[in-house]
């Protein structure tokens, strides 16, 4: 369970006393500001990006955790802007390691742990209504929301996977271009340490879950397959836990058009969440 940080709701944008810093970052929105921010995890100084739309009252929360790894599906500005207009306070968190944080990303490791504590700092913003939290994860993210959706029980609201991993074992399995990655990451094939990839699935902690999921998924996925949407339906399912899912006929990637209208329907699925 994800303990709240103590601190002075309201007073400034610095509120989290995870928080080390916030800088300025060039906004192409004229009514949303963005921010570097440097927070702890783990002891280690981390880097995010948020976006905090131009409002007078309180607006919810969203945590956005990217997908991929280093470089590779990093967060992008344009696709934090995108939530952001939808009336959320989304923070995006690099991971260790990247953007100049600290440490070494761990592929749904340790590394869960940024997700976790960034999770924290969003709740505790002067901005946002620590009762309507939600988690978005795309990919490799998809496996860091369902962790941070069985870890913070008592701060989410949602949690939306989309072309989301959901066992690691099976990752390592259907993507060959990975293996190599994976084995230095996680130190050895699933052959010799499933105990290390099944450490990595997140499917154990849904037992755990309290807030809605909604699974949103490319039929025609090839990155992450279908398979990992099923399984996780399965578990939903035979946990008793609320779940909806959409299966859309697209890949990983969905077209741009596509894209946007999904996402402005789940803002607003997320919305609807009580």
């Amino acid at each position: 369970m994800c303990v709240r940080p103590i601190s002075a709701r309201g007073v400034s944008m610095y509120s989290s006393d995870l928080v080390e810093k916030m800088q300025r970052y060039p906004s192409p929105h004229p009514d949303i500001k963005l921010y570097v921010v440097t927070y702890r995890s783990q002891g280690l100084r981390v880097k995010g990006l948020l976006a905090v739309p131009d409002s007078e009252g309180l607006l919810p929360g969203l945590l956005y955790l990217r997908g991929g790894i280093k470089q590779v599906g990093k967060v992008r500005v344009a696709r934090i802007i995108q939530f952001a207009s939808q009336g959320f306070v989304v923070f995006a968190p690099h991971y260790r390691g990247n953007e100049g944080g600290e440490g070494q990303e761990d592929f749904c490791g340790e590394d869960r742990h940024d997700a976790f504590s960034a999770l924290q700092v969003l709740s505790d913003l002067p901005t946002v209504d620590e009762t309507s939290l939600h988690v978005f994860g795309f990919s490799r993210g998809g496996a860091m929301a369902l962790f941070t959706a069985g870890y913070c029980t008592d701060l989410v609201r949602s949690v939306v996977t989309w072309g989301g991993v959901s066992d690691m074992k099976l990752t390592y399995e259907e993507r060959k271009g990975l293996r190599r990655m994976l084995k230095r990451v996680v130190g050895g094939s699933v052959y010799k340490y499933p105990e290390r990839y099944e450490w990595r699935t997140p499917l154990h902690m849904v037992g755990r879950f309290v807030a809605p999921v909604l699974i949103i998924h490319g039929v025609y996925d090839q990155n992450v397959t279908i398979e990992h949407a099923y399984l996780l339906e399965k578990e939903l399912a035979e946990h008793g836990k609320r779940f909806e899912t959409w299966y859309i006929e697209d890949d990983h990637h969905f077209t741009p058009a596509k894209k946007l209208q999904v996402t402005r329907d789940l803002c607003t699925w997320m919305k609807n969440q009580r």
